[in-house]
C-alpha cells in the first residue's frame, strides 16, 4: 500500500476526440412547454455543448487540479486517487474531504485552499487542516475499466483504510455532502473511535412519505418530501435499478452526459434557474468532462444500486452517535427538521442555518462552508 505521486493528463487525442464527437451532436426536440419543465432545456444543452466544444479550455483546469499534490495507492483491489494538501499553522488536523454524485474532486478547487490556510483569507492559523480529498472508489481517477463496483458501505470501509493503514491518522475529521455525507455517517457509525466528529451539508435522515409528522415543522418537510419522490427521484430509480443500460449512452455522447448532470447542477444549486449564477460554466464542464474522459460515469451510479439492493446502514435503529455538525443550505435537495435528523444523528452539537447555498455547498458558498467546518471541529480536534 505505496501511495505513488499521481498528475493528471488527459491526451490530446482524448480531447480531439471529444470535440469531434460534440460537433457530430443530434439534438432532440423540445417539448411544447416551459424549457426546463420536462428536463433539460435544449436551447441550454444546445449552447453549453456549443462552449464545452469551441471555449471550453481542458488544461486550464486540469492545471489547478494538478496545483495540488496528488496520489494514488493500492487499495481494496483498486486505485485510489486522493488528494493530499498539508496543513498551514502550528498544528493542522487531518481533514477527510469527500464529494458525492454528480460531483468529483473539482467541487473543492475553492474550498481546500481556505481549509489549509486560513490565515491567507483572514483567519486563525491554529484552524489549518491538512486535507485529503479522494477520488471516491469508482468515480473519477479512482477508477479504471472492469475494477469492481463500490456501494457506499464499501467506499466508507475503503477510505477509513486510506486515512488509518496508509496515511497513518490514528484520528481524523470528516466532512461530506451528498454521497460524502452518506459515506462521512458511515465512518462516524462504523468507526467511532477514529473520528473526533463528522461534519455535513446533506442528512441522511428518515424519509418515509408515509410518516406522520409530531409538529407543524414536520408535516411541512413531509409535504416537501412527498413531491420531491415524486417528480425528482427519476434519476435514482434508473441509476438503482438499471445502472448498466444508462452507462451507454452516458458513456458514448457527452451531450447526453452533460444534459444528464447540467440539470442538477441547475436543479440542486441556489441559482434561480440559471446554473452559472451559483457556479461557474468552466468549473461546472471540468467536472462534467472529468467523468468523460476517466469514463467513469457507469460506476459511479454504483451507491445508488447499493442504496436500492442493500441493507441501508443508517437509520434510527443505527444511529450515529459521534459528534455531528450539519450546515443547512437554504437550497439543499432535502433539509429535514432537526427534530427528525436526531433519530438517525443522536449527537448533533452544530446545527447552522446558511444564508445562501445549495446541494455544492463547497463550489457555490466555499468561504461559509470553510467557516463552518473550522467552528464545528475547533472544540474537537
Amino acid at each position: 500500500m505505496t501511495s505513488q505521486p499521481f498528475t493528471l493528463h488527459v491526451p490530446d487525442a482524448a480531447i480531439a476526440d471529444l470535440k469531434t464527437r460534440l460537433g457530430l451532436t443530434r439534438f432532440p426536440d423540445a417539448a411544447p412547454g416551459e424549457p426546463w419543465a420536462f428536463g433539460s432545456s435544449v436551447a441550454y444543452v444546445r449552447d453549453l455543448v456549443a462552449y464545452w466544444k469551441d471555449d471550453f479550455d481542458w488544461r486550464t483546469q486540469e492545471a489547478a487540479l494538478n496545483a495540488f499534490p496528488q496520489f494514488k495507492v493500492p487499495l481494496h483491489d483498486i486505485d485510489v486517487h486522493y488528494l493530499h494538501v498539508p496543513g498551514v499553522g502550528p498544528n493542522p488536523y487531518p481533514l477527510l474531504l469527500m464529494h458525492g454524485w454528480p460531483g468529483s474532486v473539482y467541487e473543492f478547487i475553492d474550498i481546500i485552499p481556505r481549509l489549509t490556510d486560513p490565515a491567507r483569507f483572514g483567519g486563525d492559523p491554529r484552524d489549518a487542516f491538512t486535507v485529503i480529498a479522494p477520488s471516491l472508489p469508482g468515480y473519477g481517477l479512482s477508477f479504471k475499466p472492469g475494477q469492481k463496483r463500490f456501494i457506499l458501505q464499501d467506499i466508507a470501509a475503503c477510505l477509513h483504510d486510506l486515512m488509518t493503514d496508509v496515511l497513518g491518522f490514528r484520528q481524523f475529521a470528516v466532512q461530506g455532502g451528498d454521497w460524502g455525507a452518506g459515506v462521512a455517517s458511515i465512518i462516524g457509525q462504523q468507526y467511532p473511535s477514529s473520528v473526533c466528529g463528522i461534519h455535513l451539508n446533506l442528512l441522511f435522515a428518515p424519509r418515509d412519505p408515509a410518516a406522520s409528522g409530531t409538529n407543524a415543522e414536520e408535516q411541512r418537510y413531509l409535504e416537501v418530501l412527498r413531491h420531491w419522490l415524486k417528480e425528482e427521484t427519476g434519476y435514482q430509480q434508473i441509476q438503482g435499478t438499471k445502472p448498466q443500460t444508462l452507462a451507454f449512452a452516458m458513456t458514448d455522447s457527452p451531450a447526453g452526459l452533460a444534459a444528464w448532470i447540467a440539470e442538477k447542477f441547475r436543479s440542486w444549486s441556489d441559482c434561480d434557474g440559471v446554473p452559472e449564477n451559483a457556479i461557474s460554466r468552466d468549473r461546472m464542464l471540468a467536472n462534467i468532462a472529468l467523468y468523460w474522459f476517466t469514463g467513469a460515469i457507469g460506476s459511479s451510479f454504483w451507491p445508488y444500486y447499493g442504496r436500492v439492493h442493500s441493507n441501508w446502514p443508517l437509520s434510527p435503529a443505527q444511529p450515529v452517535t459521534v459528534p455531528t455538525g450539519y450546515a443547512a443550505f437554504p437550497k439543499e435537495i432535502i433539509v429535514p427538521p432537526r427534530s427528525v435528523a436526531e433519530r438517525t444523528y443522536t449527537n448533533i452539537q452544530r446545527w447552522t442555518v446558511m444564508q445562501k447555498g445549495g446541494h455544492f455547498a463547497a463550489m457555490e458558498q466555499p468561504a461559509a462552508l470553510a467557516a463552518e467546518i473550522q467552528q464545528f471541529f475547533r472544540e474537537l480536534r
